[in-house]
């Protein structure tokens, strides 16, 4: 029996299956560690092919939803964890915003010399003496992301002493150094986990997961932070929005294509001239 009917459309029957899947999973109809019914029941269920339903579970197996395998079935996984990436609540912050209990662990805490890489995000000479902060970040129990700080030493005396693990590190620079960072460069690329990190983040080696990678800036502008983030890919997913400013929107009629307008006005048109045969030069621009 059909759980609902499903529309001919511009909608594809496989896209309408998933859309009526991905909703009862987030209604808890069956909840993480579940097994779904069989390929066969849900399309009775669906009054479709064994082909639509394959293709829905696809889709949500590609975004992490579900795990399938071969002679075992589909299993339903925990939904991944949404982070705004260009947010500015803490990870803390993040977490307890979606009811989840953070938790911070210390991995390392050390002084070393800086190598050149270090040394160039920081703005210092190379062999300069720095502070590493290694911190594992966890939601519920689960490690969700490994973070590697290097801060200049000559900068933040004695901050290897303070209690990392229950101590946001911003407010220590803010409070006790005088340090306000105020804005950060960062980027973001998928990697490969070395079995260190994948040990610390309870992965197997060579698990995808996301680096971020970045350096963070006082009120001075002076660089005070370079950190490295190894972010689980299976329990993360970042998003960006983005805001049009000092634009509007039209649909050209030739493409159907939204595009830019600039709010200024109008440009004078005048008359045209008879055109030139003449071709311009390869590589030149429109002026």
């Amino acid at each position: 029996m059909a759980h609902f009917r499903l529309e001919l459309g511009p909608v594809p029957l496989h896209h309408q299956v998933y859309l009526d899947l991905r909703a009862a999973l987030d209604a808890g109809e069956w909840r993480p560690g579940d097994l779904l019914p069989p390929e066969r029941q849900l399309a009775a269920r669906y009054g479709c092919s064994l082909i639509t339903v394959r293709r829905a579970l696809s889709e949500l197996a590609r975004e992490a939803r579900l795990e399938r395998t071969r002679g075992r079935g589909t299993t339903v996984l925990r939904p991944r964890i949404e982070r705004d990436f260009a947010g500015t609540m803490s990870f803390s912050e993040e977490m307890q915003d979606r009811g989840l209990d953070p938790e911070t662990r210390l991995v390392a805490a050390r002084p070393e010399s800086a190598g050149e890489r270090v040394a160039g995000a920081l703005g210092i000479p190379a062999g300069s003496p720095t502070l590493y902060v290694e911190r594992l970040r966890a939601a519920d129990g689960e490690p969700l992301l490994l973070e590697q700080v290097h801060l200049p030493a000559e900068r933040f005396p004695g901050l290897l002493a303070s209690d990392l693990e229950h101590t946001s590190l911003y407010d220590l620079l803010t409070v006790r150094y005088g340090t306000r960072i105020v804005r950060a460069r960062e980027a973001l690329e998928p990697v490969l986990l070395r079995a260190r990190e994948a040990r610390l983040l309870a992965q197997r080696p060579r698990t995808p997961a996301l680096l971020i990678e970045g350096i963070a800036y006082s009120s001075e502008g002076e660089p005070v932070e370079f950190a490295r983030s190894f972010v689980r890919g299976d329990r993360t997913r970042y998003y960006v929005e983005r805001v049009v400013v000092r634009s509007s929107w039209q649909t050209d009629p030739d493409d159907g294509r939204a595009s830019p307008i600039s709010n200024r006005p109008p440009a004078r048109v005048r008359p045209s001239k008879p055109r030139s045969t003449r071709r311009a030069p390869a590589g030149a621009t429109n002026g």
